[in-house]
C-alpha cells in the first residue's frame, strides 16, 4: 500500500469519534505500531484535528473534511474503463450505478484531470447482454447478497428442462457469458448455471443459512481437489 493510500485509510478508520489504538490500526493497515505513531505525527502536522497520544488510542475530532480526491492518470483510466465494462456487461442497476459512480468521480477531479474521463478512449459494445438477464443479473446479486433462495427454470446444453430451488453463492462473468454458481437443492450438489438459460427466476422469501460444506469456500475446495486429479471443474449446470 502506498503511504498515501495508508495515511488515508488511518483517516478513515479514526471518523465518528471512537477511541482507535495505534496497534489496531496497524493490524488493518499491517504495518508497525512504530509506523503508525509517525504517521499520526506526520498527519497532525498538516493539520488534521487528531486527539490521543501513544499508549493511549486516537481520534479525530468531528467536523473534518478530506481534500477532493486525487487519482493517478493509470487510476483514472482504470475506473472509466471499469464503469463502462460494467455499464456494458453487467446488471441494470450496476450500469446505472457505474454511469453515477463516473458522474461523481468527475466531480472531485481537478480541472485539469476532469476531462480525462471523457478522453479515455476506452469501449465495450452494448449488445452483448440482453435486457432480460441484465434483469436476472440484478436479482440474484441481491440474492446472494440477502441469501435468498431462488427458483430457477433451467434449459441445459442438452435442451432439458428443470426446475429447481437454489442456494446462489456468486456471479461468475466470463467475457461474454455470466453463469451463477449455487447450491442445487434439488441435486444436493454445487452446480453452475449459465444466466441466459434461465427462462424463469423467482426470488422466493426463504432465507438459508450457511452451512459446512454447502458454502462458497467449499465450492472452491471442491474445484481444486477435482482439477488436482485431473477430472476438471465439479459444477455443472445440469
Amino acid at each position: 500500500m502506498r503511504r498515501a493510500d495508508r495515511l488515508f485509510q488511518i483517516v478513515q478508520h479514526l471518523r465518528g469519534g471512537r477511541l482507535v489504538t495505534a496497534q489496531k490500526l496497524g493490524t488493518w493497515l499491517e504495518v508497525s505500531e512504530r509506523t503508525i505513531y509517525r504517521d499520526i505525527a506526520d498527519l497532525q502536522s498538516t493539520g488534521v484535528p487528531i486527539d490521543g497520544e501513544a499508549g493511549v488510542g486516537y481520534m479525530m475530532r468531528e467536523g473534518f473534511d478530506l481534500p477532493p480526491l486525487m487519482f493517478t492518470r493509470d487510476e483514472i483510466v482504470a475506473l472509466v474503463a471499469g464503469a463502462r465494462m460494467v455499464r456494458a456487461f453487467g446488471g441494470a442497476a450496476m450500469a446505472r450505478a457505474a454511469d453515477e459512480a463516473l458522474v461523481k468521480i468527475g466531480a472531485v477531479l481537478p480541472d485539469a484531470e476532469r476531462d480525462r474521463i471523457a478522453r479515455t478512449e476506452i469501449h465495450s459494445p452494448m449488445w452483448v447482454v440482453s435486457d432480460s438477464d441484465r434483469q436476472s443479473i440484478d436479482v440474484i446479486e441481491r440474492a446472494v447478497e440477502k441469501r435468498h433462495v431462488l427458483t430457477i427454470d433451467y434449459c441445459d446444453e442438452a435442451g432439458r428442462s428443470t426446475a429447481r430451488d437454489v442456494r446462489p453463492l456468486g456471479l461468475w462473468f466470463w467475457g461474454k457469458v455470466w453463469t451463477l454458481v449455487a447450491w442445487c437443492e434439488m441435486r444436493n450438489d454445487f452446480r453452475a448455471f449459465r444466466i441466459d438459460r434461465i427462462s424463469s427466476l423467482v426470488k422466493t422469501e426463504r432465507i438459508f443459512k450457511p452451512e459446512r460444506g454447502k458454502q462458497l469456500a467449499d465450492f472452491y475446495r471442491a474445484v481444486e481437489r477435482s482439477e488436482s486429479y485431473g477430472m476438471g471443474p465439479t459444477a455443472r449446470g445440469m
